[in-house]
């Protein structure tokens, strides 16, 4: 075991929200407003539903919502890095969607994780720095906090508080899997089954299916490539003899900037949009962002418009001059891939809505970030932290 001060959570002071200012009514995702007792079950189905690009399985996401007022869904993060617009955008998105739909969510803010995992160079103190700033970025995005269905756990605190109760339940995963299994997992940390694994990132898998039942999650949402753990944790019940397993809902990866680049990467500045660009980085990322005319699949400018842009404001507006084919907006992706493929939209001025739609999203937080005190101090932590090498 480390020597470091891994025992330690961060102080409940640092935990709690810095104060912001709310983000203006039209800048805020279109989601967070709806209310929850007017919504049938079918309603509350597709709301839900939508967040994921696949969902385990949905006969048994539809009994949940028909006998569960309030499911439990369980996200998580390491705090590493900057955040790019695919997690801090996104999950914006997704948690104002599910907690619209009754469901309460609860965020794992995995610091030990990202130790086991090396992030920060395993320094926890630098890790719990960029944990409370994330959760700075979500509030000044518009994430909605006010409701009290949105908890943010620290996993250090909170399995310290309960070993008693985490720490069998990982002796028991690790116990009935074999070892090929676990490594098969790997990618759940941003590793491959080829990579050289520490001991500790042999645990982490454990561990994070551990998370799963220690939170008595009803639902796991979270990205396309954390599904082997969910499927492991749903495999564990079948062990176990559990009847109802945690559903999985698997949301898209953003893909990268470039051509070929599957996701965003904090490590690779070429491929991500992040929280707090300036409004000139923005622009120039998204005029050099691949972009090929009239093809739609592959294309990242697309997918940005897809699942960031229509969700946030439920359209997508495009500014031309008449000669170009004059102003146009948006209500379906299906409309909006129809006019780009035949040719009718051309990549600038596609490239040009989409960077005004992101700059609009993202003022509210750069102004956060500049006006705020306490913030922007917050801010400079990180910064002193390396986090942006």
């Amino acid at each position: 075991m480390a020597t470091e001060t891994t025992e330690q959570s961060p102080p409940a002071d640092q935990v709690q929200s810095l104060s912001i200012s709310e983000p203006q009514a039209d800048d805020q995702p279109s989601s967070s407003s709806n209310p929850t007792t007017s919504l049938s079950l079918e309603e509350k189905y597709q709301i839900v539903r939508s967040v994921a690009e696949e969902c385990i399985q949905e006969d048994e996401l539809r009994n949940l919502l028909a006998h569960k007022t309030e499911p439990i869904c369980y996200d998580g993060f390491e705090p590493s890095g900057r955040m790019h617009i695919a997690q801090g955008v996104m999950k914006t998105i997704n948690v104002n969607k599910l907690t619209s739909a009754g469901c309460r969510v609860k965020i794992w803010i995995a610091d030990w994780f990202a130790q086991l995992n090396n992030k920060m160079g395993g320094d926890l103190k630098k890790i719990e720095t960029i944990g409370r700033y994330m959760i700075e970025i979500w509030r000044a995005a518009g994430m909605n906090l006010d409701t009290g269905k949105v908890e943010f756990l620290w996993s250090s605190k909170e399995i310290n508080a309960r070993a008693h109760e985490y720490w069998p339940r990982v002796m028991d995963i690790a116990r009935k899997n074999k070892l090929p299994r676990i490594i098969r997992c790997s990618q759940i940390m941003g590793r491959t089954e080829q990579d050289e694994l520490t001991a500790a990132q042999i645990l982490y898998p454990c561990m994070q299916c551990a998370d799963i039942f220690f939170l008595q999650a009803d639902i796991c949402q979270l990205g396309m490539d954390q599904r082997k753990v969910n499927m492991l944790a749903r495999e564990y019940c079948d062990d176990i003899k559990k009847k109802n397993k945690p559903i999985i809902l698997s949301h898209h990866m953003l893909p990268g900037l470039q051509q070929g680049q599957e996701k965003m990467s904090k490590s690779d500045v070429t491929s991500s949009i992040f929280m707090e660009d300036e409004e000139a980085e923005v622009n120039l990322k998204i005029k050099k962002a691949y972009c090929p005319p009239n093809v739609v699949d592959g294309n990242p400018c697309m997918e940005y418009v897809k699942y960031l842009i229509l969700p946030w404001f439920n359209e997508f507006s495009v500014e031309r001059t008449e000669k170009n084919g004059g102003n146009k907006t948006f209500k379906t992706f299906e409309e909006l891939a129809a006019d780009y493929e035949s040719g009718e939209l051309h990549p600038a001025d596609l490239k040009s809505a989409l960077s005004k739609a992101l700059n609009k999203i993202l003022e509210p937080v750069r102004a956060h970030f500049k006006n705020d005190k306490a913030a922007k101090q917050l801010l400079q932590s990180v910064k002193d932290a390396r986090a942006y090498e």
